[in-house]
């Protein structure tokens, strides 16, 4: 079984381009002998009330990031986060997903364009 501990970045991309959120956090990874890519880990430090909501906010779109691991330029490895109430993260790889979620959100007080619903 091969191990990983230490920091890595969540990124969380709105495209191939545009980066909105970069995260620091303490991991540990496993990855067995089959393959099976699971890890754990907490912010490494609290965030305060702005990166909170930033963090809330993105993963209420989607919790789908990018990590980034020590001497990496780019994140390779697209995974979801689950947090729980303690704050600990649970990352699962995932290679599948393809970006293409559909969202929906409304922004207080803002009125759609007319002609479109």
């Amino acid at each position: 079984m091969d191990r990983f501990a230490g920091q890595a970045r969540l990124e969380w991309w709105a495209n191939h381009a545009t980066c909105l959120e970069k995260y620091d956090i303490d991991i540990t990874v496993t990855v067995d002998a089959v393959g099976t890519w699971r890890a754990t880990g907490r912010h490494a430090k609290a965030l305060d009330t702005t990166q909170r909501e930033g963090w809330d906010f993105l993963m209420g779109m989607d919790p789908h990031f990018s990590i980034v691991f020590p001497g990496e330029a780019n994140g390779g490895i697209l995974v979801r986060v689950f947090e729980s109430e303690d704050g600990t993260l649970t990352l699962t790889e995932a290679p599948d997903w393809d970006g293409l979620g559909s969202i929906t959100f409304d922004l207080p007080g803002v009125q759609p364009p007319k002609g479109r619903n």
